[in-house]
């Protein structure tokens, strides 16, 4: 059997090139408000503020007392939690966008992300969690909040098959939550 070690030793190595934007972040902070702590506060926050503002509706249709205060703000109020995500991504960008172009390398040992002012290597037993969306993969580490995470687009792979050894080293190294 001949083997075509080149070949071979690229399978355990998927190379991603980008530009972070916006969308990358706001990906990362609404699947990690999906399982962390503070994501399950926010979801029983904004159900809440939605009960609430609906028992004052239906007071005030009924002709008691109308109290335009929490008509007015609950909503807001709910419609900034649920915004927060996009909110924060929009100030995250700002900061990574000067680092110029990423270069991440991901491999059955960790993952390095290089840009053009600084390179980083994260082994995975700091971030062991990992979740896919249609244009993402983001690693995560294991506190209550999930306060560590690195974002990994889809759009940066070399091929469409990269798509597939990523998720097949990040399956064989992270739990997937």
């Amino acid at each position: 059997m001949v083997m075509d070690m080149g070949r071979d030793a690229d399978q355990g190595v998927v190379e991603l090139v980008y530009q972070p934007v916006a969308g990358d972040f706001s990906g990362a902070l609404r699947e990690r408000r999906r399982f962390n702590r503070a994501g399950k506060i926010q979801r029983w926050t904004v159900g809440f503020i939605a009960v609430a503002w609906v028992v004052e509706i239906a007071a005030a249709l009924t002709g008691g007392h109308v109290d335009w205060f929490p008509l007015i703000w609950m909503p807001l109020f709910a419609g900034i939690l649920l915004l927060t995500p996009q909110l924060t991504a929009r100030t995250v960008v700002k900061i990574a966008a000067r680092n110029g172009t990423y270069r991440a390398t991901v491999t059955d040992a960790g993952l390095t992300m290089t840009t053009d002012n600084s390179t980083t290597s994260v082994n995975w037993a700091a971030q062991p969690r990992y979740r896919e969306t249609k244009d993402a993969f983001y690693t995560y580490s294991d506190d209550k909040n999930a306060s560590c995470f690195t974002v990994l687009p889809k759009r940066g792979l070399q091929s469409p098959a990269d798509a597939d050894r990523l998720r097949e080293i990040l399956d064989r190294n992270l739990a997937r939550v």
